[in-house]
């Protein structure tokens, strides 16, 4: 099984929690991890803007990403939302085992 990390940014901690147990619960996720108070940079609507924000780091199967990105675009309050995949290429294998388990198991319960 080939994993992806998903990075997502959140307006707010009550949000990102919300999401974070969502994915994990709807088996989109093995694991999702919420860093609260980033400070975001960027370009929006004709200007740079700025904004507190909550970051979700998600860790799935790559065969997941295009569910996850459907059901992202559904529940997240953002009208463009962040939603960027990187691949994990190697990682503790004890962990990566984990992850394939706790996947397969949602696919079977589809």
């Amino acid at each position: 099984m080939k994993f992806c990390l998903v990075l997502s940014t959140v307006p707010s901690p009550k949000i990102a929690r919300k999401l974070a147990l969502a994915l994990v619960q709807n088996r989109l996720a093995a694991c999702v991890n919420v860093i609260d108070d980033l400070a975001s940079f960027f370009w929006w609507q004709g200007q740079a803007d700025k904004a507190r924000e909550s970051l979700l780091v998600i860790k799935t199967a790559k065969s997941l990403f295009p569910r996850l990105v459907k059901f992202l675009k559904k529940q997240h309050p953002y009208q463009v939302p962040e939603i960027i995949s990187l691949p994990i290429g190697k990682g503790n294998s004890e962990y990566l085992r984990w992850m394939e388990e706790t996947l397969k198991r949602s696919k079977k319960s589809r």
